[in-house]
C-alpha cells in the first residue's frame, strides 16, 4: 500500500509540475499584432468682447484739449479672451444737434491716442481696463452754438 500512495503521490507531483509548465506557456503564448486608427477633437469658436467706456465726459468746448477715454470689456466666452488693442473708429452727433447744424463732417471733434490694452480678458462683464484713447472739441475759428450740449456717441473696436 505503500507503494501506491508513493506512485499517486508521485502522479500528484507530476500532474501539479506539467500543469505550471503549460500554465506558465500560457502566459507567454500570444499574438502580436500592428494596428491604427483615428479619432477626432473639435476646438471651440469665440464671441466678439464688448468694449465699454467707463470714463465720463461732460462739457466740451472748443479748443479745450483732449479728455481722456477709459474703461474695460464684456467678455461673453466661457474663459479669457486676448485683446490687443482698442481704438476708436468713429463717433455720431445726436439727431436734435445734427439737425442744428453740427454734423460730423465739420470736424468738430477728434479721436485719438494709442490703446493700452490688458491683453487677456477673463470671462465676464467689466473685466480688464483700457486707456489711451482721447476725444476733443475741436476749435473750428467759426461759431459751433450747433453743438452746444451734444452728445457725442463713440464706436470702438477691438482686436
Amino acid at each position: 500500500m505503500r507503494n501506491t500512495k508513493s506512485k499517486n503521490k508521485t502522479k500528484v507531483v507530476v500532474l501539479a509540475t506539467a500543469l505550471v509548465v503549460i500554465a506558465g506557456g500560457a502566459a507567454f503564448a500570444y499574438w502580436t499584432a500592428g494596428g491604427s486608427g483615428t479619432g477626432t477633437a473639435a476646438t471651440g469658436t469665440s464671441s466678439s468682447v464688448t468694449v465699454v467706456q467707463t470714463s465720463s465726459i461732460s462739457a466740451m468746448y472748443p479748443g479745450e484739449g483732449t479728455r481722456a477715454l477709459s474703461g474695460n470689456f464684456n467678455n461673453p466666452n466661457p474663459g479669457n479672451t486676448y485683446v490687443t488693442a482698442v481704438t476708436a473708429t468713429g463717433y455720431t452727433i445726436d439727431a436734435t444737434h445734427v439737425t442744428a447744424g453740427c454734423i460730423v463732417s465739420d470736424g468738430n471733434y477728434t479721436l485719438g491716442g494709442t490703446s493700452n490694452t490688458p491683453g487677456d480678458v477673463p470671462a465676464g462683464n467689466a473685466k480688464g481696463a483700457w486707456s489711451g484713447l482721447t476725444i476733443q472739441m475741436n476749435n473750428l475759428g467759426t461759431n459751433q452754438d450747433a453743438c452746444k450740449g451734444a452728445t457725442v456717441t463713440i464706436t470702438y473696436a477691438s482686436s
